[in-house]
């Protein structure tokens, strides 16, 4: 028998994407806000770079447990109350966030805003990918990982011009947090307008089934080799991205830019994210996944190499919006090429898993840079391990990956 939405009229794909699309774009936004809160935090605390790294590790921490919690209960109780309850909790910790003093009520918060972002990308993703037909399945699942760069362009922005502000009695990065307290009104209309996977069902079968008889079905034969694959390449993308990004700020002021002109420039690289995505979604269904990983996924790695080392703003732009391009663009693959390699039965639990190794990376990412700043390494060399870690995802892709462009999902 079928659940309950499962009866209403299916949602045409352009519709779908933009329902599902805000809620990934929401999500980008509160990312992007943290990084540049953490450098706000910084001036306004006066934190050193392991607190400021923790903050970031935290949020991922909490994306972690969301990300398996979340995944095994939307193959219980479908992939849209899991998509719509994701949100309500990210959006509604973020904004009491903003009303915090302490570091450490900071943190818990961010742990549970953590939790809502973990689970809702791998969720959101399964339900698009069982929504759509097997020959645009991934170039619409890029397309809406192109909300992301919405997202972070509408933090961005937000920092630029409300952060620096002063709103009597609340600084401005308190306002910031409070806008991100906005997607739990939109759940509401999530919850009337969009239906559940047309493969999500409620069978005898998957109700006796265990979450641990899930996770061991990731590692039978038939699906070892792939999960081995995306756990390695989760870990490896997390890691450099969270590591990268999120300090990408406090990186440009530690570079002699003030923290003004240094949102400016991330503004700039962040708009170079949309072609990234384009261009990835137009080649991903042309020359299939593995290409568009492997290809980007080496792009990201020569623009990380440079950009740690650039001295001039020239440099210092051009590679910044490069990293942002190939980046964004490999995201999109990740997120298309991930609910492909299970069936519908454990598809939530095998996305939600192969993200939370993901986010184990994004733990250490951001608190490697931290404690490596604070030893005085230089930030060529901290880069350069991240274009290490990028070239062993790579390397997964090549050696232990299946191509699935345009197989039926099963």
């Amino acid at each position: 028998m079928s659940v309950g939405t499962n009866e209403q009229k299916p949602l045409s794909r352009n519709k779908l994407l933009r329902i599902a699309g805000v809620g990934w774009m929401f999500d980008a936004m509160d990312v992007g806000i943290l990084s540049f809160i953490i450098a706000a935090l910084a001036v306004d605390w006066g934190l050193n770079s392991s607190q400021m790294g923790w903050i970031a590790s935290v949020n991922s921490i909490g994306m972690a447990v969301g990300a398996v919690l979340f995944g095994v209960l939307a193959d219980k109780v479908g992939r849209k109350q899991i998509f719509m309850w994701t949100l309500i909790i990210f959006s509604v910790a973020s904004g009491l966030s903003a009303f915090t003093t302490t570091l450490t009520l900071f943190l818990i918060l961010r742990f549970f805003v953590g939790m809502g972002l973990g689970g809702e990308l791998p969720v959101a993703s399964t339900l698009v990918s069982e929504s759509v037909k097997a020959e645009e399945r991934g170039r619409v699942v890029v397309l809406l990982e192109s909300f992301w760069a919405g997202g972070w362009l509408i933090a961005a922005l937000i920092a630029y011009f409300v952060i620096p502000a002063e709103f009597w009695p609340l600084e401005g990065w308190r306002v910031a947090l409070l806008i991100t307290a906005i997607p739990a009104l939109y759940a509401i209309y999530i919850r009337m307008k969009l239906p559940d996977s047309p493969q999500f069902r409620v069978k005898e079968e998957s109700k006796k089934r265990s979450v641990f008889q899930n996770i061991a079905t990731l590692w039978e034969k038939k699906y070892a080799r792939s999960t081995l694959m995306l756990w390695v390449l989760w870990f490896a993308v997390v890691f450099s991205y969270y590591g990268m990004f999120l300090w990408l700020p406090s990186v440009m002021v530690g570079k002699g830019f003030d923290l003004i002109s240094s949102f400016k420039y991330v503004l700039i690289m962040t708009l170079a994210q949309l072609p990234g995505y384009f261009t990835a979604a137009w080649f991903i269904e042309k020359f299939g996944r593995k290409f568009v990983l492997v290809t980007y996924l080496l792009g990201t790695a020569a623009s990380a190499f440079v950009f740690g080392g650039a001295e001039t703003i020239e440099t210092l732009l051009i590679s910044g919006m490069l990293l942002s391009f190939f980046n964004l663009g490999a995201w999109g693959a990740l997120y298309a090429y991930t609910p492909e390699q299970y069936p519908a039965i454990v598809r939530g639990t095998g996305a939600g898993m192969a993200a939370a190794i993901g986010r184990v990376g994004g733990i250490f990412g951001p608190l490697l840079v931290g404690t490596l700043l604070t030893k005085g390494y230089d930030i060529s060399f901290i880069f350069a391990i991240f274009c290490v870690a990028i070239v062993i995802g790579v390397l997964a892709v090549i050696f232990l990956g299946k191509e699935t462009k345009q197989t039926e999902l099963q």
